[in-house]
């Protein structure tokens, strides 16, 4: 797997050289909150503040999109990934596609 410090939504790798581009790599989960998860979410909607059902779902949704993303740079020969990039977008109620993006590239020590 690739090395996270070896990912940025910058452009370019302090201490790095982009020696070779990829292209554009991608990882796309699709998530629905199942009901249990759309009772507590709404409960936790009453007491007010940080809402933690629908927090650990949308770090899990992201972390899962990031590491896919970064099995397709390694499966392209990249060993970092660069301009790292995340979208999100609703298709239907309830259902939540989020879309990690980015460059993948070769990079030498410099």
């Amino acid at each position: 797997m690739i090395n996270h410090q070896l990912t940025t939504t910058g452009f370019e790798l302090d201490g790095y050289k982009i020696v070779k581009q990829f292209g554009l790599v991608r990882g796309i989960i699709v998530r629905s909150r199942s009901i249990f998860g759309t009772i507590g979410a709404g409960l936790q909607t009453l007491i007010g503040g940080n809402i933690t059902l629908l927090t650990d779902l949308c770090e899990r949704t992201r972390l899962d999109a990031y590491d896919m993303m970064l099995k397709h740079a390694e499966d392209a020969g990249a060993n970092a990934v660069v301009g790292i990039r995340y979208d999100a977008t609703e298709v239907m109620s309830g259902v939540t596609e989020v879309l990690c993006y980015g460059t993948a590239v070769k990079v030498e020590k410099v």
